[in-house]
């Protein structure tokens, strides 16, 4: 009998590499995804040699219209199906609303909403039929903050990622189903995240106490979502942080990120 299978997007490095590797520890093969198709095959070749499971590296770029159709073609094609799903790509647009071309938006919302979204809709007909499935939605924990002048659509998007996650979850729930959905929350994480937005020398500024290691960013997500939670903070400061937003007026929450703001978000 197979082992159950976790397809990952964004899976070339930061968080979606450390999900490839801790599903592979627990035994369970993984289907690789992202742009970059070298550092894909090298993950694989690791998983497979450090953890005897199997791997499907599927190279696609998320902004393409037909990407989730070619991946999941080519998952029935292999033979499998998905027991796991985590919508990990992403990225941030710097600039504001103003200075970015609308296609820079689209793909930007193509990427980060409408392809997860369409990945969790084309996948949850076979989880409900096997009655079996895990999926988990990297937000962020700026889906809980006030916007910002800067990175515009970015909070917008990680908001609606949580609210779909928490309605997507409630629906299997409701039906009976054993699938559960989670919207995985993190802080400022040591990723190539801020590198590839170039803000790494913005985000250096912010205390250590701030940042977490991927590792124990995905292990609060695969532990939440195993244990049916709907959303997934991890860490006790980020925690601090979301209820923070949750009981400061907003007045003073868009004031506080007014000033804040610029200290983590590029402009230009």
């Amino acid at each position: 009998m197979s082992n159950r299978l976790a397809l990952i997007t964004g899976a070339s490095a930061g968080l979606g590499a450390e999900f490839a590797r801790q599903y592979a520890a627990k035994g369970w093969d993984v289907a690789l995804t992202a742009r970059r198709a070298d550092r894909l095959d090298k993950l694989a070749r690791e998983l497979e040699e450090k953890y005897k499971v199997a791997t499907l590296v599927i190279a696609q770029d998320l902004a393409h219209a037909d990407s989730i159709d070619t991946i999941l073609y080519e998952l029935k094609e292999s033979g499998r199906h998905a027991d796991a799903l985590v919508n990990n790509a992403g990225y941030g647009l710097p600039g504001t609303f103003f200075n970015t071309s609308w296609e820079e938006q689209a793909q930007f919302i193509r990427v980060l909403y409408t392809a997860p979204i369409e990945l969790v809709h084309k996948l949850l007909p076979g989880m409900a039929e096997r009655n079996f499935g895990r999926i988990i939605n990297v937000a962020s924990l700026a889906g809980y903050a006030p916007g910002s002048s800067g990175h515009t659509l970015y909070a917008s998007v990680k908001a609606g990622m949580i609210k779909f996650s928490e309605s997507v979850h409630a629906e299997a729930q409701a039906a009976g189903h054993d699938i559960h959905c989670s919207a995985l929350c993190p802080g400022f994480t040591y990723t190539e995240f801020h590198d590839v937005n170039g803000t790494r020398e913005m985000a250096n500024e912010s205390p250590d106490w701030m940042w977490m290691d991927a590792k124990p960013v995905v292990e609060a997500g695969i532990d939440g979502v195993t244990r049916g939670r709907p959303v997934v903070v991890p860490g006790a400061v980020n925690k601090g942080v979301a209820t923070l937003t949750r009981i400061l007026p907003e007045p003073l929450g868009r004031e506080i990120m007014k000033r804040q703001g610029k200290r983590f978000r590029k402009m230009e």
